[in-house]
C-alpha cells in the first residue's frame, strides 16, 4: 500500500506555493533512502497534482508526544541514530532540510523513524551557503537568525543537527530546551541564544546529556553535524550501525497497530469533508469540459504549473513552515 498526496493547484498559485511544490517534488525525484518518506510517482490532471509516496501507519512523533507517550532514552536514541542516517546522506545529496521537527517524523509499524516533508528544504552545491530566513521557528538554529539580522556568510548543513537536538530533547522532556514561539520577533531570539542556558535532567544519563549540548552547541563550527561527528559519541559508541540502517534495532516504541495514529478531530475531518473529493472529481471534470471556457481556465493552470516555478516566485526570503493544504489517501 502507498499513501497519496494531492494538492489543489490553483489553491498553490493563489497561494504563492509553487516555487516550494516545484522544489520539493525536485528534491523527492532525487532521493531515496531507508529513514526517509520516499516519492514513487508523481503526475497531475487538470485541478490537482499528486504525489505517491510510502505509507507510514505509525503517526507522526508530534501526535505521540500529545498523547503523553514517555519516551525513554533508548527510543530517542535510536530516533537519534535514524536520523542521523538520514541527515548524512541529505548531505551526500546537497539537500538541507530546515524543518526537522516531531511533526516531520513519521512512524513505521515498527516504530521506526522517517522523516517527511521537504517544503522549505534547499539545495546548496559545494562551497554555496543558504540565508533564507527558513523553518519552524522554536527548531531552527541560531545561525540562521543572525544570518537574517546581520548579514554574513549565510548556513549550511548544521542548522539540521540543531534541529535534531531539539527535538530529542523535546522527546525526552516534553517540551523544548528554549522557550521559543512564532511570535517572537526575530532579533530577540538573537540575545536568547546568548543568555539563555539550557537545562538538562540529573535523571538523563551523562551520555545523553553530552550528546545532546553538542548537538544544541550555539556555535555552528563546535556543533555536531554530521554522522563522523555523532558516532564519535560515548554514548552511542555501542551502536552497530550497518543493523541501525537495516532496522534491525528494534525500537523502544512501537505504535499499536489496532488504532488510528491521527487526529480524527482535524487530520480525518479534513479529509473526508473535502468540498471536492476525488471519487466524485471524474464526473466534475466532465462536468466542466462541457462549459465553453473549461478548456482555456484548466490549461491556464496547468500551464503555470508545467512552466516552472521561477515566473510564479515572489522574490520573498522567508519561508516558514506553516503548512499548505494537502490531502492523503490510501492506496
Amino acid at each position: 500500500m502507498y499513501a497519496m498526496k494531492y494538492m489543489n493547484k490553483q489553491q498553490c498559485i493563489e497561494r504563492d506555493e509553487v516555487r516550494n511544490v516545484f522544489r520539493e517534488l525536485e528534491i523527492l525525484q532525487e532521493i531515496e533512502h531507508v529513514f526517509l518518506v520516499n516519492l514513487w510517482y508523481s503526475f497531475q490532471d487538470e485541478e490537482d497534482m499528486f504525489m505517491v509516496v510510502d505509507l507510514l501507519l505509525g503517526g507522526d512523533l508530534r501526535y505521540h508526544l500529545q498523547q503523553n507517550v514517555q519516551f525513554t532514552e533508548e527510543t530517542v536514541k535510536l530516533y537519534i541514530c535514524e536520523m542521523a542516517l538520514a541527515l548524512d546522506y541529505l548531505r551526500s545529496q546537497h539537500i538541507i532540510h530546515r524543518d526537522v521537527k516531531p511533526d516531520n517524523i513519521l512512524l513505521d509499524e515498527q516504530g521506526h523513524a522517517h522523516l517527511t516533508d521537504f517544503n522549505i528544504a534547499t539545495i546548496i552545491r559545494d562551497g554555496e551557503r543558504a540565508t533564507a530566513l527558513a523553518g519552524t521557528k522554536p527548531y531552527m538554529a541560531p545561525e540562521i537568525f543572525h544570518s537574517f539580522v546581520n548579514g554574513g556568510t549565510g548556513y549550511s548543513f548544521e542548522v539540521d543537527w540543531w534541529s535534531l537536538g531539539v527535538m530529542a530533547y523535546e522527546l525526552l522532556r516534553g517540551w523544548r530546551p528554549y522557550d521559543i514561539h512564532s511570535s517572537n520577533p526575530v532579533e530577540s531570539l538573537i540575545q536568547l541564544f546568548s543568555t539563555v542556558s539550557v537545562q538538562y535532567i540529573a535523571t538523563w544519563s551523562k551520555e545523553m546529556i553530552a550528546l545532546l549540548r553538542k548537538l544544541l552547541t550555539v556555535n555552528p563550527e563546535h556543533r555536531f553535524s554530521s554522522l563522523m561527528d555523532i558516532q564519535t559519541s560515548s554514548y552511542l559508541s555501542s551502536v552497530i550501525w550497518d543493523d541501525v540502517c537495516e532496522k534491525k534495532v528494534e525500537a523502544g516504541f512501537v505504535p499499536n497497530k489496532g488504532r488510528l495514529h491521527c487526529d480524527p478531530t482535524f487530520e480525518l475531518e479534513e479529509m473526508i469533508l473535502e468540498s471536492r473529493p476525488l471519487h466524485k472529481k471524474k464526473k466534475r471534470l466532465a462536468k466542466n469540459k462541457s462549459r465553453d471556457n473549461s478548456k482555456d481556465s484548466s490549461q491556464s493552470v496547468s500551464a503555470a504549473l508545467l512552466s516552472g516555478p521561477q515566473q510564479w516566485a515572489t522574490g520573498q526570503n522567508q519561508q516558514w513552515a506553516t503548512g499548505r493544504r494537502t490531502n492523503f489517501v490510501l492506496l
